[in-house]
């Protein structure tokens, strides 16, 4: 039997405060919900029905917010049923406004709070994690135990991240930094609501298959011979890298065999060339090793964590020192910086 000190607590935050007009204070949250109704059901008792209120108690608070604001907001009109004014209708605009514009910070915000209210209610919440593929944090984070993970590619974990869907993010930009990768990664790293860590540098290249029998080294050469490309999914950290890699070669993505071919991991790529299904992947060089593929290296990059700056750090402090005890085993990796 579970008691409620065993339950995680649950937060939900929402738009509250009040304004201030003269000496009238008008609560923000009811306000909101009461123009809301309104405009929603076109009636004074539907509106009622909606927030738990009586018809009567419902007119009565519209007259004395009319009282308070000095405009009338609702007008009744036979056959219409009852329509905002223009100052009304003006009014829940503003707070609908305010309401969309706070509504992801306050899910970051919400994820925050609970995960600090587990904590010192002695009920531990895993944290969520989206995280693009690596194989090494992959490992670490299982070994931990602390996070059900969702493996994805880089932009889609930092968007899940600002928009309170993820505790925690995984991501890299290949060999350019995240204030130089555009959006969402240079909103990221310039909001101060968020605290970035790098968590390790790894190096990638292209996996070939042992012995590198076609002889390749770079992108030109996959065009040259025709190799069967594998490639990551769309948004992922890797793609990216090698759509520059491409670019910088003046090498249209239609001149790759297999270049709509998509994988979502490391280990997935690097399978399907150990099988013979396919010649060569951008991919890391621990995934090379593990398959016993040849490995030719494109440079290495800064693989990152970032999280709510309010989101109590302990679990990630202790993901980051396993990996810190880790790097420096595992061909492909070594500390930041």
């Amino acid at each position: 039997m579970t008691t409620p000190a065993d339950e995680a607590p649950v937060v939900e935050l929402g738009l509250g405060g009040s304004l201030r007009i003269g000496t009238a204070r008008v609560a923000v949250a009811d306000t909101f919900a009461l123009l809301r109704a309104i405009a929603r059901t076109r009636s004074v008792q539907g509106a009622a029905t909606e927030i738990g209120l009586s018809y009567r108690a419902a007119w009565e608070r519209v007259r004395a917010l009319e009282a308070d604001i000095g405009h009338q907001l609702v007008r009744k009109t036979r056959g219409h049923g009852t329509t905002l004014t223009e100052t009304g209708a003006a009014l829940h605009d503003a707070l609908s406004g305010a309401a969309e514009g706070l509504a992801l910070p306050l899910a970051r915000e919400a994820r925050a709070m609970q995960a600090r209210l587990a904590a010192l209610l002695a009920a531990p919440r895993r944290l969520t994690v989206a995280a693009s593929h690596d194989p090494l944090l992959m490992e670490v984070l299982a070994e931990w135990g602390g996070a059900d993970v969702a493996v994805m590619g880089s932009r889609d974990a930092v968007v899940q991240l600002m928009d309170g869907r993820a505790d925690a993010a995984g991501f890299h930009c290949g060999a350019i930094g995240p204030a130089a990768a555009g959006p969402p990664f240079s909103d990221l790293v310039g909001d101060p609501a968020f605290r970035v860590r790098p968590l390790f540098e790894r190096e990638q290249g292209l996996l070939v298959a042992a012995g590198n029998p076609l002889g390749l080294g770079n992108a030109a050469d996959l065009r040259a011979t025709r190799a069967r490309f594998v490639n990551r999914q769309k948004g992922s950290g890797t793609r990216a890298w090698f759509d520059r890699l491409l670019a910088e070669t003046g090498i249209g993505p239609e001149e790759i065999v297999g270049y709509g071919l998509e994988e979502f991991t490391h280990q997935a790529v690097a399978a399907l060339i150990a099988s013979g299904a396919a010649d060569a992947g951008l991919g890391a060089r621990a995934a090379a090793e593990r398959f016993g593929l040849g490995f030719i290296s494109v440079g290495w990059e800064v693989y990152c964590f970032a999280a709510s700056a309010s989101l109590p750090g302990d679990g990630l402090d202790r993901v980051q020192a396993m990996l810190g005890e880790r790097v420096g085993e595992v061909p492909g990796y070594r500390l930041p910086g």
